[in-house]
């Protein structure tokens, strides 16, 4: 696994336990890191393979919808305790979802998947149907045959169900959506009424309810990396499971094609399918 550079010791050591962590069998429940699951009643079960040479592409979920409905949330730091933004041009989660979509896109390149992210490089943009957004690029990807992959926070308190997987509505339910849900939980497929992105071909990917032990440790410039990079492991382990790869874990692993996929970019343009 590629670490990012000025990976301190003790977050290297945190990383590793997480790691553990992270592989570790799922159950319903509290998660030590994620937090609680979701609890809602979902029967579905993702049996339809994949090609293990799929192209997976990685949204960060309200990239281009800042200061407009369905900006997401500002995490309970934020609203219930007065915390100052990551960022002041944008919610928390976003700021969050980014910062995981580049490091499954990294380490999943660096285990040799076929992998890439997306930015819109807008903070706004009103018209959902605009090509540049997340859902118009993501449905050409999953027209095209590819898996597309939007990854989000959920709301803190009440609001919020916890983390999980909400699966495409275009096709059924693959492996991967299947391998994603047994690592973090299982929403129904009909989850109010339908989401936006599974009826474009996305399935969304619930990290966790932003607030508590979660997003204390995000925050926390001690724990922050090596949270992130345990999360995202978690996702890339996944998705190698759900495609039934072998997971390809050195830092010097060159793809089977020869390239370095330290040299890959983690974003696609608008035209891209």
């Amino acid at each position: 696994m590629l670490l990012p550079a000025g990976l301190s010791i003790t977050g290297l050591l945190l990383l590793l336990s997480l790691a553990t962590a992270a592989r570790a069998p799922r159950l319903s429940g509290d998660d030590l890191l994620t937090g609680p699951q979701v609890s809602l009643e979902a029967t579905w079960v993702g049996r339809r393979r994949e090609r293990e040479d799929v192209a997976i592409l990685v949204l960060a979920g309200h990239a281009d919808s800042q200061g407009i409905e369905g900006a997401g949330t500002s995490g309970a730091a934020v609203d219930r305790r007065g915390a100052a933004p990551m960022d002041p041009r944008m919610r928390d989660e976003l700021f969050w979802n980014r910062k995981i979509r580049d490091a499954v896109v990294r380490q999943g390149q660096a285990r040799c998947l076929r992998i890439s992210g997306y930015e819109p490089n807008a903070l706004t943009i009103r018209d959902e149907n605009d090509p540049r957004t997340n859902w118009s690029v993501g449905r050409r990807h999953h027209k095209a045959g590819g898996y597309a992959l939007e990854i989000h926070f959920d709301a803190y308190g009440p609001d919020g169900y916890g983390s999980g997987l909400i699966p495409n509505l275009n096709k059924e339910p693959s492996r991967i959506d299947e391998s994603l849900a047994l690592n973090f939980g299982r929403y129904p497929l009909q989850f109010r009424g339908g989401l936006g992105a599974p009826k474009r071909g996305i399935s969304i990917l619930e990290i966790g309810k932003l607030e508590g032990n979660l997003e204390a440790r995000l925050r926390d410039p001690a724990s922050q990396e090596a949270v992130i990079e345990a999360l995202a492991l978690r996702v890339v382990e996944a998705l190698e499971q759900g495609l039934n790869a072998q997971p390809r874990a050195l830092s010097s692993q060159h793809c089977e094609d020869g390239s370095d996929p330290r040299g890959k970019d983690h974003r696609t343009s608008p035209a891209d399918g």
